[in-house]
């Protein structure tokens, strides 16, 4: 596949980075300096151009492309790039936006603008905070199979339970399969005599139910709709967040500084509570009892002020830290100064980009690890390997590096053993080593 992404930030370098082993890449970008590096530390072909200037585009042979991801930092400039690719070409065009009227406007009528999908990193980044804030103790939750399934990454503390014990040991729901375990610099694939380690970060899959069980018995806790959930900053992602909550039965609270905002938060939210203040102030949090909540989560516009409102609300006992981390580089400063779990809009993004460059029909993708592994879920066609086998023998097929987590047939969850046969039709979620990701898409 031909694809060309527009925009080499940080969204830009992420996709042509794990793109440029499986296809024919070209980033077009403003900045020379940029596209110099480009060249330099990726197979792609960089070219210095506005991509929405039509002549730079013929320059990256617009014409023979697949695939257009416009990911600048610019909702509107991505539109137009859009635009201006159909004017000139077939391909299928992916525009990047964070405003979310932007996206609601496209939502409503596909055909707007130009653009075949638009993806909005705000929405994407509330939706993954929201997973996270649900499961106590997780670093990452997705769900495949229209929900069917959850995916979650644990990092084991010193004094879990699961400590020194075994797969087969920590007697796990039948329904859930210990996928993978990260260990230093290393991906352990365990088997049931694998030994659990502390600060292991071990990959779960299975029913939404075996995997919340995990997550208490792992965290020593329990929530329920009536937990205590702070959100600090009460802007675009913020306010998403709440009304994801309130959506679900919580009641939060959201504290923000700007009293313009407040006010327009406490108008829209009429199940959360919008407090006016710093949310780095220890005396206003004091007063407002800060050390009652469960949960709270940094929202704010800014790197600096949710670590500090992190570190801050964690000297005050709260059970969990979730900070939004704009700059990549950053969300490893958060987590060694202790801030439980950081997400990333930008990763959020290039995760649901790079899908849609899959060679085999993908219905989702999770990158774990900053690339080095992939939850993917996949519709088993009657060409497919995997069609009419039971595992044991499509395991013998596959890559080393590949476990087989669940499946999904006609919406129910069917348990994945070694006799157990997968059939055309079926929604297999597979957690795959990158290492052998094109060998896997070969085979399957």
């Amino acid at each position: 596949m031909r694809i060309t992404v527009v925009g080499a930030g940080e969204v830009g370098r992420a996709i042509a980075a794990t793109l440029a082993d499986l296809h024919e890449v070209v980033v077009v970008d403003c900045d020379e300096r940029v596209v110099d590096e480009l060249a330099y530390a990726y197979d792609v072909l960089a070219i210095h151009g506005d991509g929405r200037d039509i002549e730079t585009l013929r320059e990256a042979e617009i014409d023979r492309v697949d695939l257009v991801i416009a990911c600048t930092d610019g909702d509107e400039v991505n539109t137009i790039i859009c635009a201006t690719v159909t004017m000139v070409s077939d391909a299928f065009t992916i525009a990047r936006v964070r405003r979310r009227t932007l996206f609601e406007t496209w939502n409503d009528r596909p055909d707007a603008f130009g653009v075949d999908f638009m993806i909005c990193t705000d929405s994407l980044t509330s939706e993954a905070t929201f997973r996270i804030a649900g499961l106590p103790a997780a670093q990452e939750v997705d769900t495949f199979a229209n929900g069917l399934v959850r995916m979650a990454a644990f990092e084991v503390n010193p004094e879990s339970p699961f400590v020194n014990r075994t797969v087969r040991q920590i007697d796990l729901d039948r329904s859930v399969t210990v996928a993978a375990i990260f260990r230093d610099d290393e991906l352990v694939l365990p088997t049931g005599e694998t030994v659990i380690r502390a600060t292991d970060r071990i990959v779960v899959i299975g029913s939404a139910s075996g995997v919340s069980n995990v997550a208490n018995r792992i965290s020593l806790s329990s929530r329920s709709p009536t937990d205590e959930v702070v959100i600090a900053g009460a802007s675009e992602i913020g306010f998403r967040i709440a009304r994801l909550f309130e959506e679900h039965g919580y009641h939060p609270r959201v504290i923000e500084p700007d009293p313009d905002i407040a006010r327009t938060a406490a108008e829209a939210l009429p199940c959360t509570t919008v407090l006016e203040g710093d949310p780095a102030d220890t005396g206003f949090l004091e007063r407002e009892h800060i050390e009652d909540a469960d949960i709270v989560i940094a929202a704010l516009p800014d790197d600096e002020r949710n670590l500090l409102v992190s570190l801050v609300t964690r000297q005050f006992g709260v059970g969990e830290t979730i900070a939004i981390v704009e700059d990549i580089e950053y969300a490893e400063l958060f987590e060694t100064a202790g801030v439980d779990v950081t997400v990333n809009p930008r990763e959020e993004t290039a995760e649901e980009i790079i899908r849609f460059t899959r060679l085999i029909p993908t219905e989702k993708i999770v990158l774990l690890n900053h690339d080095r592994a992939e939850v993917i879920e996949i519709v088993v066609t009657e060409e497919s390997i995997l069609a009419d086998r039971e595992i044991r023998d499509s395991t013998a097929i596959l890559p080393d590096q590949v476990v087989i987590g669940a499946i999904s047939r006609s919406g129910e969850l069917v348990t994945p053993r070694g006799t157990t046969v997968i059939r055309p039709g079926d929604h297999v979620i597979l957690f795959v080593d990158t290492d052998v990701l094109e060998e896997v898409i070969e085979v399957i």
